[in-house]
Order: C-alpha cells, then sequence, then structure tokens
C-alpha cells in the first residue's frame, strides 16, 4: 500500500518547509531510516528519514519549493501498484532553485570543505559541478563555472576556487582575483530565508514583550588566562589531545552560578513562574544564514572537559546544518560570547521564554590598580547580564553576577 511522504513538523514554531534537494529519485528503492531529502525549517537545514520501505514512485515538490507542514511531498509504494499523483495541497510561495540551493551552503558555509588530493577540470559541457556557495559567488560576480577548474571532489568547483579566480571569469591565470577591487556587493533586496524571518519575528517578540534590564560586571580574568595555559600544557600531551578554549570556561562557570542562584533558571508563564531543576545551557554559535543556540543538557552536572567536548561537537553540527530538533530546543538560560570576535563589551536581548542571557566580552590588556594602589597592567573581561524583570530582580541579577565573577577570578573551583 503507497504511503506519503509528509512535510514533517521538525520544531514547534514551524509552519512550513523548504524542499532542498532529494537525495533520491523517482525509482530508486528506499529502505525506513533511508534519507530521503533535505529540508529547511526555521531553524536549520535538516535530513528527512524515510519510515517506510519500498520504491520512490512519485516526487510531488520539486527542490526549491515551500510548502506546509504535513503536505505531501512525495509518495513510497510498491514498483506496480496504482497511486494518487495529486500535488499536495495549499502549498506555500515558491523560493528560487538556487536561492534555495545558496541558502544549505550559507548554513554550512562556516565548515571546512574537503579537497581531493588533485583538482580536476570542470566539465566542459552539460551541468557543471559546484558546492551551492561557489554558483551563488560565481552568479553575482558573473563567473562561467565552466570556465574554472575545480578543486572539490571529483572536480567539484568550490568557493576557494571562485575566490582564485581572475577578474574576466576565464581560465586561471593572467589576471587579478574577482574579489580584489570593485563594489563590496551587488545592489538589490535579497528575500528572508525561513531561518532569518523567524529570528526577525523572535526579536521583536522579545524586546516588545520583554522588559529587559542590564547588569554588567568586570572581571579579572588574569588567573583564567594562566590556569587555562596550564591546563591546556599538560592536556595537549594526551592522545588524543585536549584543547580547552576561554569559552568553555565560561560556560562551565555559567552553569555553576545558575546551578547556586536557581532564580534566574527561570521563565515567565503569564500568571505565573517557572522555576527549572536543571540548567539546559544555550550557547549562541554564529552561522552564514543567522544565529542558533544549541543545548549542553544538564550542564551543571558535568564536568569542565566534558562542556568543552560537547560545545565544540555541537557548534560543529550548528554549522553543518546537521542539529536535531532536541539538541536546540529546550533551553533555560543562554550564553553569548562575542569577545571571541573581538568584540570588548554588548547587551544581548533574551531567547524567549528564557529569562536571562549573558553576553560575554573579549578579554583586554588595560592599567588597573594592583597591590599597594600600584598602577599595573590586568586582564580585563566584560559580562552582562541581561534579565526578564518580571522574573528576574535586580537583587537576584546581581547575586547571578557575585557568584560568576568569584568563579572565574577563581577558577581552580570549576574543576571540583
Amino acid at each position: 500500500m503507497a504511503k506519503d511522504i509528509l512535510m514533517p513538523l521538525l520544531s514547534p514554531s514551524m509552519t512550513e518547509g523548504t524542499l532542498v534537494k532529494w537525495l533520491k529519485k523517482e525509482g530508486d528503492t528506499v529502505k525506513s531510516g533511508d534519507i530521503l531529502a533535505e529540508v529547511e525549517t526555521d531553524k536549520a537545514t535538516m535530513d528527512l528519514e524515510s519510515f517506510d520501505s519500498g520504491v520512490l514512485r512519485k516526487i510531488l515538490v520539486t527542490e526549491g519549493n515551500k510548502v506546509p507542514v504535513q503536505s505531501r511531498i512525495g509518495i513510497i509504494g510498491t514498483k506496480d501498484e496504482k497511486i494518487d499523483e495529486s500535488a499536495p495541497s495549499a502549498p506555500a510561495k515558491s523560493a528560487a532553485p538556487a536561492e534555495a540551493s545558496a541558502k544549505k551552503e550559507e548554513a554550512k558555509a562556516p565548515a571546512a570543505v574537503p579537497a581531493s588530493s588533485a583538482p580536476a577540470p570542470a566539465p566542459s559541457g552539460g551541468r557543471v559541478k559546484a558546492s551551492p556557495l561557489a554558483k551563488k559567488l560565481a552568479k553575482a560576480a558573473g563567473i562561467n563555472l565552466a570556465t574554472l577548474t575545480g578543486s572539490g571532489p571529483g572536480g567539484r568547483v568550490v568557493k576557494k576556487d571562485l575566490l582564485n579566480a581572475p577578474a574576466n571569469g576565464h581560465a586561471p591565470g593572467g589576471g587579478s582575483s574577482i574579489f580584489a577591487r570593485g563594489p563590496v556587493a551587488k545592489e538589490g533586496s535579497t528575500k528572508l530565508t525561513t531561518m532569518r524571518s523567524v529570528i526577525a519575528k523572535r526579536l521583536i517578540e522579545s524586546k516588545t514583550t520583554i522588559p529587559h534590564f542590564y547588569l554588567e560586571i568586570e572581571v579579572d580574568a588574569g588567573p583564567l588566562l594562566t590556569l587555562r595555559a596550564q591546563l591546556n600544557d599538560s592536556l595537549g600531551k594526551l592522545n588524543p589531545p585536549v584543547k580547552l578554549s576561554l569559552n568553555d570556561f565560561v560556560l562551565k562557570a555559567a552553569a555553576e552560578a545558575v546551578r547556586r542562584v536557581p532564580a534566574v533558571n527561570a521563565s515567565f508563564e503569564g500568571d505565573s513562574i517557572r522555576q527549572f531543576a536543571d540548567v539546559q545551557l544555550s550557547f549562541a554559535v554564529a552561522i552564514a544564514e543567522g544565529l542558533i543556540t544549541p543545548i549542553i543538557r544538564e550542564a551543571q552536572n558535568k564536568t569542565l572537559i566534558q562542556i568543552s567536548a560537547e560545545a565544540k561537537a555541537l557548534a560543529a553540527k550548528a554549522k553543518d546544518g546537521k542539529l536535531k530538533p532536541e539538541e536546540f530546543q529546550g533551553g533555560t538560560f543562554t550564553v553569548s560570547n562575542l569577545g571571541m570576535l573581538g568584540i570588548d563589551r554588548f547587551s544581548a536581548i533574551i531567547n524567549p521564554p528564557q529569562a536571562g542571557i549573558l553576553a560575554v566580552g573579549n578579554i583586554v590588556k588595560k592599567p588597573v590598580v594592583g597591590p599597594n594602589d600600584a598602577i599595573v597592567v590586568g586582564h580585563r573581561q566584560s559580562i552582562t547580564l541581561s534579565c526578564d524583570h518580571r522574573v528576574i530582580d535586580g537583587a537576584i541579577g546581581a547575586a547571578y553576577l557575585k557568584e560568576l565573577r568569584e568563579l572565574l577570578e577563581k577558577p581552580a573551583l570549576l574543576l571540583l
């Protein structure tokens, strides 16, 4: 009996999805658990898994189109049975295939691109093998992909081939890079991706419905820098080696401070305040298409090394567009660290329904008053807590930052 393939509901806020790419074609044999397609939700690009076995008899939604959740997008059945090939009901507006491909590559852009050992030229006729990002860059620069030599797997043209391409768009040699001069971008409007649209709506919701207030402290980061260097010197000799980032310490300290001051680990629910028992620690990861916040579950129970490993794995999946819904839904407190990008201090917007978000700045050298009132060179880090005043009062926010300061300035406590 034929089974419908439906656009799945992959997040609570998802109302429609974009069919980015079919990984199976009509007539292919499909087994339960096979990945059929890639679907862009309001959060990320995710794999669409088959729950049935049979033959992919019909593709009802072509790549680049948006459809509401639970709409029919394909049919799985036996080879010869009669099927209903009518199109899905109430299709959503279509997105250009090139735009859908670009979305997928943008979500993956921060990830490394594997290179083959021997570059091969792009085919002279027919479809040119190129990554979606390479296609987007080529279109913007007016470059004919068929004139380029691809350095990716199987001769696939990738981003670096475009960056090294000559300005005239012909075969390499005798010309400056197409990105060496000229306008910074092609003028025009770009339609919002699903993720960018949802981000816009949620930020407006947050700033217009949540009464934000902000508390800032400056932490002496010298002890943290010293401990990190000592630990990495020893951990680097392990097999495999372990390297702790400054952000790992901040995440661990943020979770431990929440454990000590649990009142910040709550959310406003209209006529009540919900208190959470565990710290489901969200942390912001920038991807080319926007921002996503993977979650370290029950972070208060995890060691520094466990948090480090989990944060790195989740960040890699986020940049690859491979996070599962349970890996980014249900956070209770968020850390956003722009210090690693050189930002000294900032205030973050609360991610509803959470009641607090920590904005972490860069560690900077500056003159400070040391022992005996001597002016010495110090390492200082600005940290700002954004609070939902319906849940967190000033005294609670101050108590949280007091605990956080102690943990960061006495970082050996994070190893207990």
